[in-house]
């Protein structure tokens, strides 16, 4: 028989599917062949040498006279970098101007590199560059919210191959996220605690859907995964900004995402996927009843008319066994 599962975080019901769940391996994506990419490419705007290709520089991680991490404008900006931010109320309209930024973290020179397989060296400088760019826009009055993410393969809407990841800030707080620590406010109204870190503990002391338990970071598949291998990376330390993250948790983090996404990459063979990280403004960073959190999502189910029309998600998998599935992949 189905389980309706209510994840306490996105406060989503989740029908997991268990009369016609797929095993794991079942994920792995059909008739799967790995292509073979050139390092550099002569055409990309993200290659070491086509630098001009795009709209200047606004902040790199260098090796000499090389760079190892750039970050660029996007040249098709969601938000304007320029001008006020303004609000206009009209009756039932509402509206505010869209300024806001919009940036490219270029996270390799190598065209033909992955997460799943950057050294963790490479891995920490992309991190130290999320925090950089995370507090260094969050400076600017106009910004209310600071969203990084990275999309991989095609199905989670790459349109350039090369590596890289994306920062967006907006001039209001996105109703998820509003949701999301709402819901956490009301968590510790009722309990007292955060309800992150009682994730945390009760994730460990049950074992069955964790990952990979590191000093600083717990990587699990929450008991109510809104799709399959959909993975959360929690930080053990009580913290509602990323703004806090400390030299030490870096370099737990950088180690966690590549051991996780490589994971994915040998497990399923190479999944499409988003990453996303979701936090609160560095100035909230003390708040007791929110925690910031990195959510991945492989792209290995589509949406249809039941989840549009309920709000509810079918998981055509068991949380339990992918989590065991992913344990026992070596990397």
């Amino acid at each position: 028989m189905p389980e309706l599962r209510l994840n306490l975080v996105t406060r989503e019901w989740v029908v997991i599917a268990r009369e016609r769940a797929k095993k794991p391996e079942d994920f792995k994506k059909a008739g799967y062949i790995k292509k073979e990419i050139e390092p550099f490419i002569d055409t990309c705007p993200f290659c070491p040498g086509n630098e001009s290709k795009t709209l200047g520089e606004i902040f790199r991680i260098s090796a000499g006279k090389d760079w190892k991490v750039r970050v660029v404008p996007n040249r098709f900006p969601v938000f304007s970098a320029a001008g006020e931010r303004l609000r206009k109320t009209d009756g039932l309209k509402r509206m505010v101007s869209g300024v806001g930024a919009h940036e490219v973290i270029i996270e390799t020179p190598l065209h033909n590199m992955t997460t799943a397989l950057l050294p963790v060296e490479q891995t920490t400088d992309i991190i130290r560059t999320y925090k950089n760019r995370f507090i260094s826009l969050h400076q600017d009055p106009r910004i209310e919210h600071v969203i990084i993410f990275k999309n991989h393969g095609e199905g989670a809407g790459v349109s350039v191959e090369h590596p890289h990841s994306q920062v967006i800030a907006v001039p209001i707080i996105p109703i998820q996220f509003r949701d999301r620590f709402e819901s956490a406010a009301h968590f510790f109204d009722d309990t007292g605690e955060c309800l992150m870190c009682m994730t945390i503990r009760k994730e460990k002391e049950e074992g069955t859907r964790v990952i990979l338990d590191t000093e600083h970071f717990l990587t699990f598949i929450p008991y109510a995964a809104l799709s399959p291998f959909h993975t959360w990376i929690f930080p053990k330390r009580h913290s509602a900004s990323f703004s806090d993250i400390t030299d030490l948790e870096i370099k737990d983090l950088a180690n966690t995402l590549k051991t996780i996404l490589s994971k994915l990459y040998y497990g399923l063979d190479n999944p499409d996927f988003n990453y996303v990280l979701r936090s609160h403004r560095p100035r909230d960073c003390d708040m007791e009843y929110f925690h910031w959190y990195i959510s991945i999502v492989p792209r290995l189910s589509k949406e249809a008319g039941f989840e549009l029309g309920s709000g509810m998600y079918i998981n055509p998998s068991i949380p339990e066994e992918n989590a065991r599935f992913l344990r026992e992949v070596k990397v």
